[in-house]
């Protein structure tokens, strides 16, 4: 996204959460927040979102969400005590963390964050003592350093996610980001999703990814970043992560969508893969 506007995507993303508290019975990632922080913006068409399209979008958002938070749970689990949400948009989770010793970093550009903090203020939703807003503008600050201006301990792990990224992202930037996580002290974890290359969709998976692609596209955040999964390891191999993991549209569907009476699952090969590393 461009610096000094705010993001139109985070909000899509955020709408698509909220409608899925609404219409998915029981939802994959429960969040009470996403609807009231929309406000007056949280409207839908029940027709259109009943579309193939449109769930299997709902239901790639709630699980990448659910699938990194759980991620997060076992971190916190192992003694991490800091989490930085990267490119946080409108993401709900400092304000129903369940980690009492937790604290969360919300990390995006200042119009971005700025747009957040008005809408939190509006919808009388509370700044939790364990949260600190980041506002970072890349072209002017490396990551570490925003990290500690805010009071980040860089002597201790953290765990990062990082979705809805980075497909937008140039190599460099991608490369940058992870190199500067993979300095961090062992015990530091990441969980991401990333885009697959549109060649190898089968024609309804890539005519989902297609109307997706556009619609952000519009919005003036295109996709510029696809991996292959051999390549993805390589990249996070040479960025210094000594362990990787990789989850499939198939094994989320397993873990969260089996048995559902609304059939709400992921097409595959689907819209993206999540990719979990460790330092």
């Amino acid at each position: 996204m461009e610096t000094g506007r705010a993001s139109r995507t985070a909000l899509r993303v955020a709408q698509r959460r909220a409608i899925h508290q609404v219409l998915d019975q029981p939802p994959v990632l429960s969040d009470p927040i996403a609807a009231p922080l929309l406000g007056p913006q949280f409207t839908f068409d029940p027709v259109r979102e009943a579309h193939r399209i449109a769930r299997a979008f709902r239901a790639y958002m709630a699980a990448r969400s659910r699938f990194a938070e759980d991620q997060l749970a076992s971190a916190v689990a192992r003694g991490v005590e800091q989490y930085v949400v990267l490119g946080a948009g409108l993401d709900t989770f400092a304000y129903r963390n369940p980690h009492p010793s937790l604290r969360v970093f919300e990390v995006d550009f200042p119009a971005t964050q700025a747009d957040k903090r008005a809408m939190l203020a509006e919808a009388n939703i509370a700044i939790p003592t364990t949260l600190t807003f980041v506002a970072l503008d890349f072209e002017h600050h490396t990551l570490a350093d925003g990290l500690a201006a805010a009071g980040f301990d860089a002597t201790r792990p953290a765990f990062f996610g990082w979705l809805g990224v980075v497909p937008y992202l140039t190599p460099t930037a991608f490369r940058s980001t992870l190199s500067a996580i993979a300095q961090f002290p062992s015990g530091t974890a990441i969980c991401f999703d990333y885009a697959v290359s549109p060649a190898s969709l089968g024609p309804l998976q890539r005519m989902t990814f297609e109307a997706l692609a556009a619609r952000v596209a519009a919005a003036g955040e295109p996709f510029r970043l696809f991996f292959a999964p051999h390549q993805l390891e390589q990249e996070l191999r040479s960025a210094g992560f000594n362990q990787t993991q990789q989850t499939t549209p198939d094994q989320l569907n397993e873990r969260y969508f089996a048995g559902r009476a609304d059939g709400l699952r992921l097409p595959s090969p689907g819209l993206g893969l999540l990719a979990t590393a460790w330092v």
